[in-house]
């Protein structure tokens, strides 16, 4: 069951960090991080990408954690 769930949250931290905007702008231009947030910051489907981007990541460290100590009392 932890091995499923973890294996969900790895593909959607893959998904999430590849729709993260790079220097040459990503995958997030496409909801609303073009043009505008290189001349005004971050938009704010941006900082809402990053908080959603670091609770996946929390969540994969937590499953990670949670499978090796099952394999280690295995």
């Amino acid at each position: 069951m932890v091995l499923g769930f973890h294996i969900i949250v790895s593909m959607g931290l893959i998904f999430l960090v590849l729709l993260h905007s790079g220097r040459g702008g990503g995958l997030s231009d496409m909801f609303g991080g073009g043009l505008g947030a290189s001349a005004a910051g971050s938009t704010v489907v941006e900082k809402n990408l990053d908080r959603i981007t670091v609770v996946a990541a929390l969540i994969f460290v937590f499953t990670s954690v949670g499978l090796a100590l099952l394999l280690n009392n295995g």
